[in-house]
């Protein structure tokens, strides 16, 4: 029986430990599944109907219209859920817009949350780019005048010292994982305020639709703390705080409060996703909780991971080792620090030190390339400071250093111009380009580009997605970067094994495990990812992975380990399957007491 760690007093084998581990396991700690099917909801009539999470619509069978009180409310057709996914994708082909789109499926997954799982999953590849980036960062702008009823948590600095007691207002008590935002950068865009809700949410959908967590277990907040976005605050249809954001010891003070309140709500290793917080915030708040509290900052920690398994898809095409590469990096913001720090953190497995690692790395920020002569760098830049002249020219730096690889996440659209992609195309064989800056309107090169400037050498990827490339009979098929490959089934492997931490060891090991499932039919294309459309089963290979390198760190709390890990982990998944309304029924045999 797998069960939690207990407490010292509660010896294996006693009375109360059996007790207490039955009751457990009973609760469903020991499962990501509820405790059992549910024959008869807990709602009746029109208020199921209204219920999102129970709502079957016309797949309700004639029996269960009249077991719950809905007979007469639905029209008089039966359906199935394949018809209903039919339909969906009918309404979604008629919308104009992606926003219009957008709209549609936020809708949907307030009336039938199962079904809009189960279309999320047939046409994962096709709804991604509505329910994430790019169309996400256009429904954020327009946040104000989109929303319409509550979606998860917003909590204000002014709830301080009541955060606990809000928390309590959240219906659902067994939260395991809480994705929470300040607005400050959301994607490319910048600060959005309060209107960075629409992140948490739709990373909190790519949980469910990329590693079937079960959506219950999931919270979406935002922390408004304010903006200094001066167009928001004079937007009437602004809907957060309007006034400039709070920043210093009181913003410290407030988010460790929230921290501390969601531990003493959902329990000590709830998983703490930060998303979109600002560069200033970012790196200091990881640094402060990353060994105390199961947290990861996926604009860190998951962009890094994601990026790295595309260089290590790409070192199968360029028959290269990784500690071969030069790397330059346009950025030097969250995902690009991230990213190098993990590709070091690979580098010294591979055998060299962490200052050999860092010498291969040159990073550029808006000052131009970071060098040991400049005053006031922080630490995560220091690392990659190098004794050479400053340079402002990113086609003079890729001329100098001559990298084999060109990393950009700087929201610097066109940036990797046709001269800097024919330099890196005149140094290398076969040139690793990745544009990952979101949405598609940031990016610093289209896939087009960087294949026709190149003349068809690039290996490429981006964040957000790009159609084929075809000339003269080639045709290329561009990998997207998308930090979905990585979340939530980091996510799903930690949740899992109750992990207590979450180390940067667990994103490298995401990050191979991720690289070893791209197929050679897909790098024949120059895609050094997996096709999103079989994504759940690689967030199960991928969670798998983890979960073994969570035993390894003594990090899991659920124990023993389990003997069939893609057993245990399949066990724990999500299903769109409705369920039945129908109770059990039996009869007595009278006749045999006789």
């Amino acid at each position: 029986m797998l069960t939690r760690r207990l407490p010292r007093f509660l010896t294996v084998g006693s009375k109360v430990s059996v007790m207490l581990q039955n009751r457990i396991q009973m609760q469903g700690f020991s499962s990501g599944k509820p405790a059992g099917p549910l024959s008869v909801p807990s709602k009746h009539g029109i208020d199921l109907l209204r219920d999102p999470n129970l709502n079957k619509g016309m797949a309700m069978t004639i029996e269960e219209r009249q077991t719950v009180g809905v007979h007469g409310l639905l029209p008089p057709n039966f359906i199935t859920q394949d018809d209903q996914v039919a339909r969906c994708m009918r309404h979604l082909q008629d919308k104009p817009t992606d926003l219009e789109k957008y709209i549609y499926l936020v809708s949907l997954q307030d009336r039938n949350e199962k079904l809009f799982f189960r279309l999320l999953k047939d046409h994962l590849e096709e709804l991604m780019p509505i329910i994430y980036t790019p169309t996400v960062g256009l429904a954020c702008q327009k946040y104000g005048v989109l929303f319409r009823r509550p979606r998860g948590l917003f909590i204000t600095i002014h709830d301080k010292g009541h955060i606990y007691d809000i928390l309590k207002n959240w219906p659902i008590k067994k939260v395991k994982a809480v994705c929470f935002t300040d607005g400050e950068r959301i994607l490319g865009l910048g600060d959005q305020g309060c209107q960075g809700m629409g992140i948490p949410v739709g990373k909190l959908a790519l949980y469910t639709g990329c590693a079937a967590i079960n959506p219950q277990y999931c919270l979406p907040v935002t922390l408004d703390v304010g903006t200094n976005n001066e167009a928001l605050l004079n937007d009437p249809m602004y809907i957060g705080l309007r006034h400039k954001r709070v920043t210093g010891q009181e913003y410290d003070d407030f988010i460790d409060e929230f921290i501390t309140a969601c531990k003493a709500r959902y329990g000590s290793s709830v998983l703490m996703h930060f998303e979109d917080f600002g560069n200033q915030h970012a790196f200091k708040l990881l640094s402060k909780y990353i060994d105390n509290t199961c947290c990861f900052n996926d604009d860190i920690q998951g962009t890094a991971s994601v990026a790295l398994a595309g260089i290590l898809g790409s070192l199968r095409i360029t028959n290269h080792k990784i500690t071969d590469h030069t790397f330059v990096f346009l950025g030097a913001g969250e995902a690009n620090l991230g990213i190098a720090e993990l590709i070091t953190l690979k580098m010294m497995k591979e055998g060299v030190s962490r200052e050999e690692a860092y010498s291969k790395i040159y990073m550029i920020d808006s000052r131009g390339l970071i060098v040991k002569s400049r005053e006031g760098l922080t630490e995560h830049k220091l690392h990659f400071a190098k004794d050479m002249p400053a340079c402002k020219d990113l086609a003079e730096i890729v001329k100098t250093v001559k990298p084999s690889a060109l990393i950009g996440a700087a929201a610097q659209p066109k940036t990797f111009t046709k001269e800097i992609i024919e330099e890196m195309a005149k140094n290398n064989d076969r040139p690793v380009i990745f544009a990952l800056s979101n949405p598609t309107s940031k990016s610093e090169c289209s896939a087009e580009e960087a294949y026709k400037w190149s003349n068809n050498k690039a290996v490429f990827a981006s964040g957000s997605p790009f159609p084929k490339y075809e000339a003269n009979g080639v045709t290329f098929e561009p990998g997207q970067g998308n930090n979905a490959y990585i979340f939530p089934a980091v996510a799903l492997g930690v949740m899992c094994c109750g992990s207590i931490r979450i180390p940067d060891e667990l994103f490298l090991c995401a990050a191979e495990a991720l690289a070893g499932i791209v197929s050679k039919e897909d790098l024949s294309v120059g895609r050094v990812y997996p096709r999103l459309s079989d994504i759940q089963e690689t967030s199960v290979i991928v969670a798998e992975a983890v979960i073994n390198k969570c035993y390894e760190l003594n990090l899991a709390t659920v124990l023993p380990k389990p003997a069939n890990l893609e057993q245990f982990i399949r066990d724990q998944l999500y299903t769109t399957d409705y369920q039945e309304f129908i109770p059990t029924t039996y009869q007595y045999n009278l006749d045999s007491r006789k």
